[in-house]
């Protein structure tokens, strides 16, 4: 098995005391293969030790044996287990050693902040909800109001509006403002202040450094996506009385379908259509699991992160550093958007100058990867890719529609001298049809592999 980082594997923790053989693990038959056959295979010599995966514990009743699915070097091996007071679960690393036919256990690692990332994520990858189907959602809450609870025998068509609190609908207000508006983005006005410093605030604002912010300016009022979401959500709790903390616990949050289906693919696919801010109410139980399930929405993108940021999994070279984001904007009617951005740092190291002053700068030479993925009415589905570096880019357009990229291959003289201005080097710039495949993130074993 690789281990994350590529690390030795560490010392076990002196609360989890190396095991005598008595009480490791011995290898059980779970195919016509014998168990020295099944260990020859791994391959496993004598007298050699490993680390292990932990996959499936079963306890067997009114035994003190377990059954255990370990992942050994990419194979499933199934093992009774005499592990005595030693509690393993689902993704425990574990260090065996090969006895004759047998594994004897001799320790389990400690957990790592990254097992409790792993868990955090886990258990919030079922219940996400899409940002922009999300908004439309509020949107519809904001103009009409919410529906009230039906009745036992009540029908749908017979149930009263009511409007949002005040404090809901002034948090929804101040965040809906403060979004970007399509048409306030012109090709070229990317070297103008105002531009810049509006894409500046759409992203710190985007709630992926939500409790960072908070920590420097613990403000309640603090524009942020996640925590107004926050401030919605528990303005609503509050008027239903009782303990808004427990009554926030007990929700179910709301999930989009395909984030269901593919939790950490980044960028998702966004042919789905998206709700019209005119749909038909929710109601108030309704509308704070889609609040819930927008929050769950943006901290997998913050726990997801962090896993990358990690160096948690993929293949190839992993980035130092990176960052995913959902961008929420809306057009000049008020209909909601989504742009993803996918932000990687590849720090790499140069050889150049035999100076300490270039070496140093050297050492510490990025390489920034930006994927903007957005999907327009009209134009369709765009993916932009640059790369940057020192003082050189070099960028590569995908359109879906073939209109579009007719538009785009247009447009590319515009896009060089833009970039030409902010004082860079182009040194490729093209358009492609279609869209860039996306690399992929192996995480836990109970966290199924995914795209990213």
């Amino acid at each position: 098995m690789k281990l994350p980082n590529n690390q030795p594997p560490p010392t076990p923790q002196a609360s989890v005391a190396p095991r005598p053989a008595p009480t490791g693990t011995s290898g059980q038959e779970t195919t016509a293969l014998s168990a020295r056959q099944q260990l020859d295979q791994i391959p496993l010599a004598n007298r050699e030790t490993l680390l292990a995966r932990v996959a499936e514990v079963t306890n067997r009743q009114g035994q003190n044996s377990s059954e255990l699915l370990l992942d050994i070097r990419g194979r499933a091996i199934q093992v009774n287990a005499d592990i005595g007071s030693t509690k393993l679960s689902p993704g425990d690393w574990v260090k065996l050693m090969r006895s004759g036919n047998e594994l004897q256990l001799m320790g389990k690692l400690a957990d790592t902040p990254h097992t409790a990332i792993s868990n955090a994520l886990a258990q919030r990858m079922p219940w996400q909800q899409s940002l922009d189907s999300g908004l439309a959602r509020l949107i519809t809450a904001l103009n009409q109001g919410t529906a009230a609870e039906l009745a036992p025998g009540q029908l749908p068509g017979s149930r009263s509006l009511q409007p949002l609190p005040a404090a809901a609908r002034q948090a929804l207000e101040s965040l809906l403002s403060r979004l970007p508006v399509s048409n306030n983005l012109t090709p070229g006005a990317g070297s103008q202040n105002t531009s810049v410093q509006q894409v500046r605030q759409w992203i710190a604002e985007s709630g992926l450094f939500a409790e960072s912010r908070l920590s420097q300016s613990p403000s309640p009022a603090l524009p942020d996506l996640k925590l107004a979401i926050g401030r919605i959500l528990t303005s609503l709790l509050a008027e239903q009385g009782g303990d808004p903390t427990s009554a926030f616990n007990r929700l179910t949050p709301l999930a989009s379908p395909e984030l269901v289906q593919a939790p950490l693919q980044f960028p998702r696919s966004t042919t789905s259509a998206t709700p019209s801010a005119n749909a038909d109410p929710a109601s108030t139980g309704q509308t704070l699991r889609l609040l819930a399930g927008m929050l769950n929405r943006i901290t997998v993108n913050q726990l997801h992160s962090q896993i990358l940021s990690a160096r948690a999994g993929g293949e190839g070279p992993a980035p130092s550093s990176t960052m995913l984001l959902d961008l929420p904007w809306v057009t000049p009617q008020n209909e909601p958007g989504i742009a993803q951005l996918r932000i990687e740092q590849h720090t790499k190291h140069e050889e150049g100058s035999a100076s300490k002053k270039n070496k140093a700068q050297a050492a510490t030479a990025s390489e920034w990867r930006l994927n903007l993925a957005i999907d327009l009415e009209l134009a369709g589905a765009l993916n932009f890719e640059v790369s940057l570096r020192h003082q050189e880019v070099s960028a590569r357009v995908w359109a879906e529609k073939q209109e579009t990229l007719k538009k785009v291959n247009e447009e590319l003289p515009l896009l060089r001298r833009s970039l030409s201005e902010l004082g860079l080097e182009v040194t490729n710039l093209e358009s492609r049809r279609g869209s860039p495949s996306a690399p992929i993130t192996k995480l836990e074993h109970r966290l199924v592999d995914t795209r990213a």
